[in-house]
Order: C-alpha cells, then sequence, then structure tokens
C-alpha cells in the first residue's frame, strides 16, 4: 500500500522531533564531558529531558499505534476505493453498453419513426383510395339498385309471358282436345256416311231392283190372277221394305246431323 501525505507528515514530525532530541543529547554529552561540574546542575535538566523524551516516547507509541491503526483504516478505505473503483468500472462498463443499448434503440426508434411516417402515407393513401373505392362501391350499389330494378321489371314481365304461356298451352291443350274430338267426330261422320253410302247402295237399291223385276214380270209373264198376286204381293213387301229402310235412313240421317251440330257447337 501507498503511503498517504497524513503518513508522510506524521513521519516527518517524528523524524524532525528525533533529530532534535538527538542534537539535545549530543549537546548534553559534550557539556557532560566537557563541564563535569555541571553534570549534577544538569542532571536535573536531563531528568526532565528524560522525563520530556520519556512523554515524547510514550507519544511517538501513541502516535505509532495511531498511524498503525490509520495505516489499517487507509488500507480498508484503500480496499473499499478498490472495490468501489472496480464496481465503478462495471458500472462504467454497464452504462456504456445501457449508452450502446439506447443508441441501439433510438436508431430502431428513428427507423421505426421513418416507417411510422411512411407507413402514415401509406394509410392516408389508402385512405383516399378507399374513399374512391367507397364512392366507386356507391355508384356500383346504384348501378346494381337500377339493373335489379330492371331485372324486377323483366322477371315480372317473363312472368307475364309464362303466365300467358301457359294460358297459351292450356288454351292449346283445349283446342287440341278439341281438334281431337272433332277429328273423332268427323271419323265418326265420314264412317256414318259410308255405312249409309252402304245401305243405300245395297239396302235401298235391293227393294228397288226387286220392285223392278216383279213390275218386268208383270209386264212379260203374268197369265194367272194368281200369279199377279204373288207379283203384287212381292211388290208391296219390297215396298215396305224400302218403306221401312227409309224411316231407318231418316232416323240415322237425324243422328248424324245431330252430331254434326254438337260438333259446329262445341
Amino acid at each position: 500500500m501507498k503511503p498517504t501525505k497524513e503518513q508522510d507528515i506524521l513521519k516527518e514530525s517524528i523524524a524532525l522531533m528525533e533529530t532534535k532530541l538527538a542534537r539535545k543529547l549530543i549537546l548534553a554529552n559534550k557539556k557532560s564531558v566537557s563541564k563535569n561540574e555541571e553534570i549534577e546542575i544538569n542532571s536535573k535538566d536531563l531528568i526532565l529531558v528524560n522525563n520530556e523524551l520519556g512523554l515524547q516516547y510514550k507519544e511517538r507509541g501513541i502516535l505509532t499505534a495511531e498511524l498503525i491503526l490509520a495505516n489499517k483504516n487507509l488500507a480498508f478505505q484503500y480496499e473499499e476505493k478498490e472495490k468501489r473503483a472496480s464496481e465503478l468500472v462495471i458500472a462504467n462498463i454497464e452504462l456504456a453498453y445501457q449508452n450502446e443499448e439506447k443508441e441501439k434503440r433510438a436508431s430502431e426508434l428513428a427507423i421505426a419513426n421513418h416507417e411510422l411516417v411512411f407507413q402514415n402515407e401509406e394509410k392516408e393513401k389508402r385512405a383516399v383510395e378507399l374513399i374512391i373505392a367507397n364512392k366507386e362501391l356507391a355508384f356500383q350499389k346504384l348501378e346494381k339498385d337500377i339493373r335489379s330494378s330492371e331485372l324486377i321489371v323483366a322477371n315480372k314481365k317473363l312472368i307475364f309471358k309464362s303466365q300467358e304461356r301457359e294460358i297459351r298451352k292450356a288454351e292449346l291443350k283445349i283446342l287440341n282436345r278439341d281438334l281431337k274430338i272433332a277429328e273423332e267426330n268427323q271419323k265418326e261422320y265420314v264412317r256414318g256416311l259410308e255405312e249409309m253410302m252402304f245401305m243405300t247402295s245395297h239396302r235401298v237399291r235391293q227393294p228397288i231392283a226387286n220392285i223392278i223385276g216383279f213390275s218386268n214380270i208383270l209386264d212379260q209373264s203374268i197369265n194367272s190372277p194368281d200369279d199377279l198376286k204373288k207379283a203384287i204381293a212381292s211388290i208391296k213387301e219390297s215396298a215396305l221394305t224400302l218403306d221401312a229402310f227409309t224411316r231407318e235412313l231418316t232416323t240415322f240421317i237425324c243422328k248424324l246431323g245431330r252430331k254434326g251440330n254438337n260438333k259446329k257447337g262445341k
């Protein structure tokens, strides 16, 4: 350990006192040698000096003990200072590290601020774009509403047209049904006409042919009243057959006419 200024001052004061005492002893010895007579006189002074030296030695011991204590105290303080110095070094290193971290954070904050400024600018741009987009969406919504109203009108027209088509389909079904019925009636009418023609060509012509034949017999070969009676009876029978068929044909023609009238009414 290095001595402090206080220790140096104490040592110098002690050295000065020792030198003073040594000088006094030297002078005293010289006086005792040169002046034996004065020994007795000066013995008292020497006793006083010795007493003073004893006191000084005692003081010196006290000072030495105090110096030892002061040195111990100084050593303790020096150790404390070294500890504090090491702690200060560590604290300085920590502060330097913290300053570096602060600088890094400051640079990061600066970068983050630039980034925030850029983001704010981007947000403002996007806000403007969103406003424009919202206006565009509002315009598109208006157009959609107009188109939806037009579509509703068109749908109503389509529904009306589809209803008209359904009505027309129903009418066509009814017409087709009526046409089928009319075709059936026409076929029945044609069949009736064909049957009437068949009946006319067979059932009418047969009695007429019989009447003609019996008339020719009457003209040519009537020799007796019995033959005349037979011929007249045959003619009468053919006439009655022709009359019955004529009535039946009249009834058939009336029925066929009613079917025709029903067909026209429908």
